[in-house]
């Protein structure tokens, strides 16, 4: 694989993790990695076609510079939607079109995300002024510029996540919060756009990067469900009505969020947390950046940072989009494919993306035949479409 490629790789910090609970497969897991994500994105002819930031091919969009922040269901749909036109242009190409199991594709979507492809991009010049403006430079340093009463930030550029960022804001926030009274500086809150141009510019001003990346590994939702008992997060958070009043439920649909607005929302709510941990008597704690990761893992799996599918408007979906017209569900409908209620297990992101791939392979040599129209899905069809799948084989 290009060496810049590898370097793209190296220079980002992978700490997502699974979005669904213990019980079932996790996402990622410590044998899953960027780098391997990234020689199945050679491998897999992928590079032809795709770009990553300015490297490889140009037919479709570069994977580095999305515009948008995407969910895993974007992924599932661009994937599904696209993929007619995607085989078309592999066969033209004489790429032989991959088929991808569950692992593989957790290694992929770890790729993408060390791209930040689950981020819009930030801008450092945006980041820059922020950094000014917000009095960080008053007191930190970055590319040799700026205050020396707190760390020196360029130590950052190899831990660009804002889950290492949120640790870190929440470990210091006492002690920052303090520093900033002594001299009269309004503490400053940020939003997640705010705080993803601030990261790209401590990125873009500190030096050159170690030869070795320093990787925290993805979290464990078991883990960090234990930790956010222990550690009395549960004191103030309920989770599904079982918890504290004094913060929200943080299993409610209104308050999902994006992982950055996570890491902003730790910041900006830093005094009034504290202020009521120790109303209840509960030490405020330290997180290391790997326990934060597990308490990232225990939030994916109560659905804090998406939405989650409607499995009643997925039932709809399979007979709006023709799926019926292939497949019954336990034994109702077509006859030409497998029986939903059996065949689907999709207990991972991963797992989906992997499935609706390689069913669009099969789906694809029956379709063209018979002149179906292909079935175009949005992102959130399509994790309504995975919420119902589920759904049938949990009813088996």
């Amino acid at each position: 694989m290009d060496r810049s490629v590898r370097w793209i790789v190296a220079a980002f910090l992978l700490l997502f993790s699974s979005p669904v609970f213990a019980a079932e497969e996790a996402l990622f897991s410590p044998t899953q990695d960027p780098v391997a994500g990234s020689r199945i994105f050679g491998a897999k002819g992928c590079v032809r076609c795709h770009a990553i930031n300015g490297v490889g091919g140009k037919i479709g969009p570069d994977l580095g510079r999305i515009p948008r922040p995407r969910s895993f269901y974007d992924l599932a749909a661009a994937m599904w939607n696209h993929f007619p036109r995607m085989a078309a242009r592999m066969k033209e190409l004489g790429v032989t079109r991959p088929h991808l199991d569950t692992r593989e594709t957790g290694h992929l979507i770890a790729f993408l995300y060390t791209l930040n492809y689950f981020d819009p991009p930030g801008n450092p010049q945006a980041g820059k002024k922020l950094f000014t403006e917000k009095r960080c430079v008053v007191c930190h340093q970055v590319g040799g510029a700026g205050g020396v009463v707190g760390p020196n930030l360029d130590f950052l550029k190899q831990y660009g996540s804002p889950i290492f960022v949120a640790a870190a804001m929440w470990n210091h926030g006492p002690a920052m919060a303090e520093a900033m009274r002594t001299r009269g500086i309004t503490r400053p809150t940020f939003t997640a756009t705010e705080l993803i141009d601030l990261i790209a510019y401590l990125k873009a001003a500190s030096p050159a990067p170690v030869e070795e990346p320093l990787y925290v590994l993805p979290g464990r939702a078991s883990e960090g469900h234990r930790l956010f008992v222990e550690r009395g997060c549960q004191e103030c958070h309920g989770v599904r009505g079982e918890g504290g009043k004094v913060g929200p439920d943080l299993a409610e649909r209104g308050l999902h969020k994006s992982l950055t607005e996570f890491a902003a929302a730790m910041w900006n709510k830093i005094p009034a947390m504290i202020a009521a941990m120790k109303a209840k008597g509960i030490a405020v704690p330290q997180l290391q950046p790997q326990e934060m990761a597990d308490i990232v893992a225990y939030l994916y799996s109560v659905q804090y940072f998406a939405d989650p599918g409607d499995p009643r408007r997925g039932e709809q979906l399979v007979t709006a989009k023709g799926c019926l017209g292939c497949h019954p569900v336990r034994g109702k409908g077509g006859k030409g494919a497998g029986d939903l209620a059996r065949a689907a297990h999709f207990p991972s992101p991963a797992a989906a993306i992997a499935a609706m791939w390689n069913h669009a392979l099969i789906m694809e040599g029956l379709a063209q035949p018979q002149k179906i129209a292909w079935p175009q899905f949005r992102p959130d069809e399509m994790a309504d479409l995975v919420a119902y799948l589920q759904e049938l084989r949990r009813s088996r």
